[in-house]
């Protein structure tokens, strides 16, 4: 147990802000649960508090300029608290965060969930800055187990990436390919379920690469479907070449808790970009898997990640790309226009770099079409019964969402926390679909 930051009469406040990936989302609330365990009061982003914790991302440069942004409108509010910066901007540019003025903390990937050994130390005129190697080893990751959440639960199961996309500096911001310890997983997931978990979303930088004491991503699947009280497992974002076919027929089994669902990056639809990204497939083997998902998973929603604007597309390529995108059974897509990365490989490239303007109309293309797909695919399921698990109550209404991840509102005087029920679905509604009550 870390010692208490503060005297046993003292009550202070954290909040944290999280920027980025679900695992991200899934660190913040590990620490989230240790400051809790250690006495603090968590606070919403942006009321006074005593400390303040922002969880970064450097994906691109937008989100180094939205770390920067939500550091320094923190410090303005909270000028007395302590500040860390913690994540993955902090292992990429320790340096510019620590130009701005009241960081206190500046924590790489490697000691972020150890924040808790550091708080104490008092405001600093420069901030420490630990940004250790990271490790290559498999890890275990401790956990607090006896604080109610009754909520979806992100479960980080794998760490790292080996793949070297020259697009990509995350295998440099979060380190090499590990896996979590398979026992240490599974126990988490059986603590969730026992704090009222139902639904339990796997994550990681690179998932499909799991690889533990003999177990893989299968492995996980079919172990957390035996924790009784476990009504959902969801795997997020996976590489189309790490999927196995067994995931299919998982989510093909009605007895199965394996959600029919797949997030699968294809970043272009030109073969010519693909190989300049150093991507792992064709065009034709990612259409040939999601068109054999489709025929094998009843009701699958499938989405991906698009990148645009990458150096050497050409307006053909960048066609290609809308047309594998409406050609097959994609549910919606996410657009990302190219970011030069300092240290990835095609940062490097100075031929062919497509203008911003460019890069930004392709973008507005594609986020066009995806609502067009997201909308065709709601529809097919207006009128329909649907099964959704509720998340807490927002703006009068209920939110939750369905097996295959379509967002459903509703209107209830019930409280409908953390619950499955079935509702009749009744019209799309901007990026979610409404729905009443029904009796099975």
């Amino acid at each position: 147990m870390i010692s208490y930051p503060f005297s046993s009469n003292q009550v202070k406040r954290a909040s944290i802000f999280t920027l980025g990936c679900r695992l991200n989302q899934a660190e913040s609330q590990n620490i989230k649960e240790k400051l809790v365990n250690n006495g603090y009061i968590l606070v919403p982003f942006g009321e006074k508090a005593d400390l303040g914790i922002i969880n970064t991302c450097t994906v691109t440069s937008l989100a180094d300029a939205k770390c920067r942004q939500v550091i320094r409108k923190f410090i303005k509010s909270n000028p007395t608290a302590f500040i860390a910066v913690i994540g993955c901007y902090s292992q990429m540019a320790a340096n510019d965060i620590s130009n701005i003025p009241g960081v206190d903390l500046i924590l790489g990937n490697q000691e972020k969930l150890s924040i808790l050994d550091y708080v104490d130390m008092g405001k600093n005129d420069r901030p420490l800055i630990i940004r250790d190697k990271i490790n290559k080893e498999d890890f275990s990751m401790s956990f607090v187990g006896d604080i109610p959440f009754n909520k979806r639960a992100n479960l980080k199961v794998q760490e790292g990436c080996d793949f070297m996309c020259s697009f990509c500096i995350i295998p440099f911001a979060r380190g090499r390919a590990r896996s979590r310890d398979f026992d240490n997983l599974v126990a988490e997931a059986k603590s969730l379920v026992c704090r009222g978990v139902r639904e339990i979303v796997l994550t990681g930088v690179n998932i499909g690469t799991y690889d533990n004491n003999k177990k893989n991503i299968t492995s996980i699947v079919d172990n957390l479907n035996k924790i009784s009280g476990l009504d959902r497992i969801r795997i997020s974002s996976i590489e189309p070449t790490t999927i196995p076919l067994a995931l299919l027929d998982r989510m093909a089994d009605s007895s199965h808790s394996l959600l029919p669902f797949l997030h699968i990056p294809l970043q272009a639809g030109s073969n010519k970009i693909l190989e300049k990204m150093r991507r792992k497939y064709t065009v034709q083997e990612f259409s040939d898997f999601i068109n054999l998902a489709q025929k094998k998973v009843n009701d699958i929603c499938i989405g991906t990640d698009i990148m645009v604007g990458f150096p050497g597309e050409s307006d053909d390529d960048f066609d290609q790309t809308c047309q594998l995108f409406n050609s097959n059974p994609f549910s919606y897509c996410h657009v990302f226009p190219y970011s030069e990365r300092e240290g990835a490989l095609a940062a490097k490239w100075n031929e062919s770099i497509i203008p911003q303007n460019v890069r930004q109309k392709r973008s507005a293309i594609l986020r066009r079409l995806s609502e067009e797909k997201r909308y065709k695919y709601y529809s097919r399921y207006v009128g329909k019964k649907v099964e959704v698990l509720f998340e807490d109550k927002r703006d009068g209404s209920w939110p939750g969402y369905t097996p295959n991840y379509m967002r459903v509102v509703t209107s209830s005087t019930q409280d409908l926390t953390n619950k499955i029920m079935n509702v009749k679905l009744t019209e799309i509604t901007h990026h979610f679909l409404m729905g009443v009550l029904t009796d099975a």
